[in-house]
């Protein structure tokens, strides 16, 4: 393998805008392809962005001997299929949250993974920011004492009809996409899975038959006796916090799975005294997941979050989405 990490990206998801960018920055990794349905429209995104090669599909780009690993922006539904596809090319994978749709997909993709030996990592990509490891470390001195809520709010207006989140058949609806980071934050908060879940959601058609959530308002209780509040929706205006509150005071994050280049801060309080600013500094998140991965490939060295963190993830998903979808409709919903 060379010395940098060869990427190759499954298609020209809106979110590659980000993150092709952000590959590209990294000190270990070139992203040398792009596969879309059309070889011209893989050569116009390779073109408008610095990308060597275009491939015409996306089974093109997984025989090409030139790409190392691939990153995987496709609707949440096809994340198996591409996932499997690409550890059967001998290819590593990054692939976007959620890593599946069902901790019985999960299972499947480590169990190839564990076949074939290469990497795969869940996307997400705010655990790389400063912002959360200074929030790690401000947990594990104490600093709020134990424990007792996480709130956590994340949402935005997907906008028309024509976007993916509104098709059941590609994974769509507000729980698996800007809910995951909600249920993955308190569970990297709390250390723990949760014992209990609760969750009531809004639901509309979706364009393809069925019922599809737009928001979900949920509650996880922990064994040590911490309890997550979250709501999380993707019609509704813009909104992104985290604030954790222990016996002892209680940190407060805004914006935390926003890409924040510039230096932010991370507030502390405690009992009517003065309020603490941590300040931290700015980086890009997409960009510091892309190094850790490639230095885990090139390096053999652990990933940070492996495929049971992912399918803990999952598992708390459905459980949400089962306990909202039994939920009784009331008069008007």
């Amino acid at each position: 393998m060379s010395e940098k990490l060869r990427w190759g990206v499954l298609g020209s998801a809106r979110i590659v805008r980000k993150t092709i960018p952000a590959l590209q920055q990294t000190k270990n990794g070139a992203v040398i392809g792009i596969a879309s349905r059309t070889e011209e429209k893989a050569r116009e995104y390779a073109d408008k962005h610095g990308i060597p090669q275009a491939f015409g599909s996306y089974e093109a780009l997984l025989a090409s001997p030139d790409i190392d690993a691939v990153y995987i922006p496709l609707p949440n539904a096809l994340h198996l299929e591409w996932i499997l596809k690409s550890l059967d090319a001998g290819k590593h994978v990054l692939c976007e949250k959620p890593l599946a749709m069902s901790v019985a997909e999960c299972e499947k993709i480590a169990r190839r993974a564990g076949e074939t030996g290469l990497k795969v990592l869940e996307g997400f990509m705010y655990r790389f920011h400063p912002r959360f490891e200074k929030l790690q470390e401000l947990l594990a001195a104490n600093a709020v004492g134990k424990l007792t809520f996480i709130h956590v709010a994340h949402s935005f207006d997907a906008g028309g009809d024509d976007n993916i989140r509104w098709y059941t058949g590609l994974g769509g609806g507000a729980l698996f996409d800007t809910g995951g980071y909600c249920v993955n934050a308190s569970r990297m908060v709390t250390a723990q899975e949760p014992a209990h879940v609760a969750a009531y959601g809004n639901y509309r058609d979706a364009n393809d038959g069925g019922q599809i959530d737009t928001s979900i308002a949920g509650m996880l209780r922990f064994p040590g006796g911490a309890t997550a509040l979250f709501d999380t929706g993707v019609n509704l205006e813009r909104r992104n916090f985290l604030e954790v509150t222990g016996t002892e005071g209680r940190l407060y994050l805004d914006n935390p799975f926003g890409l924040l280049e510039e230096d932010s801060v991370l507030e502390e309080h405690h009992f009517g005294q003065d309020t603490i600013y941590h300040k931290v500094r700015g980086d890009n998140h997409f960009v510091r997941m892309g190094e850790h991965f490639a230095d885990s490939v090139l390096n053999g060295t652990p990933l940070r979050y492996d495929l049971t963190d992912a399918a803990n993830n999952t598992k708390v998903l459905q459980d949400l989405d089962s306990e909202a979808r039994k939920q009784e409709r009331l008069p008007g919903e």
